[in-house]
């Protein structure tokens, strides 16, 4: 750290943060409102696993599609202003990474500066990966195993927007914070708090953490937690491969 920054003090600190959230909170506000701009595009985008020419739904023996309902007069609008303001905050990840690494980066040597920035970067990768591994893959196998089970004969599934929304946003974007693993191994490692051998021990504890995680995230039926805990699982041995011996 060269003589300026270290003569930082925790006021000076303080500022600099709140400049950083302000400036990120600007990025995803300035993309909110662009998608509040497009409605029709934007639900057209969300709302399609819930249609018959969803890609997944396009596999041989696979059928399926459901509609979905209103019941409170002001949902669709609160709902409309919720996905858009998700969708700004998804595309601004990198934006806000890239605050987050200015803020960080004088706090660090030289030799930490490169691995920390490589990690800020992966993360941006990863989080858009685990993204279109929950709105492709997770989020329509979720569908179909809620909307195939039954109690009775005599129930029939009337899905609401606000239900489906609910599992939408849990389904692809928290596991899109799940992919950052990796990301967070590989900044630890760099700073020297983590190795590899570390990680090779903890494996065993890792596969029954990720299974608990899928089982919270998922329906908790085998094949969706299986879905989920596979890539996680790639993850983790990534992370093994990331990570200084």
């Amino acid at each position: 750290m060269d003589g300026k920054d270290a003569e930082m003090s925790f006021w000076d600190h303080l500022e600099a943060l709140r400049g950083t959230i302000i400036r990120s909170v600007l990025w995803i506000a300035a993309f909110s409102v662009i998608f509040l701009c497009f409605p029709r595009p934007l639900f057209k985008a969300v709302l399609w696993p819930t249609q018959a020419d969803f890609p997944i739904y396009r596999l041989p023996g696979v059928e399926f599609s459901m509609d979905l309902i209103n019941i409170e007069i002001s949902a669709q609008f609160f709902m409309y202003v919720k996905v858009a303001v998700l969708c700004g905050l998804v595309v601004a990840f990198p934006l806000v990474i890239w605050e987050l690494w200015k803020f960080v980066a004088p706090a660090l040597y030289d030799n930490e500066k490169k691995a920390v920035k490589g990690a800020f970067w992966l993360g941006s990768g990863l989080f858009y990966l685990g993204v279109a591994v929950g709105y492709l893959v997770v989020l329509p196998v979720c569908l179909m195993f809620f909307m195939n089970f039954s109690v009775s004969d005599t129930i029939q599934n009337t899905i609401t927007l606000g239900s489906y929304m609910s599992l939408f946003v849990s389904m692809v974007f928290l596991i899109g914070l799940l992919f950052e693993f990796p990301t967070i191994i590989l900044a630890l490692s760099a700073i020297g708090i983590l190795h590899r051998d570390q990680l090779k021990k903890g494996r065993k504890y890792a596969v029954i953490v990720m299974l608990v995680l899928a089982a919270l995230i998922t329906p908790s039926d085998p094949f969706s937690m299986f879905v989920l805990a596979l890539p996680l699982y790639c993850l983790y041995e990534f992370s093994v491969l990331l990570c200084k011996k």
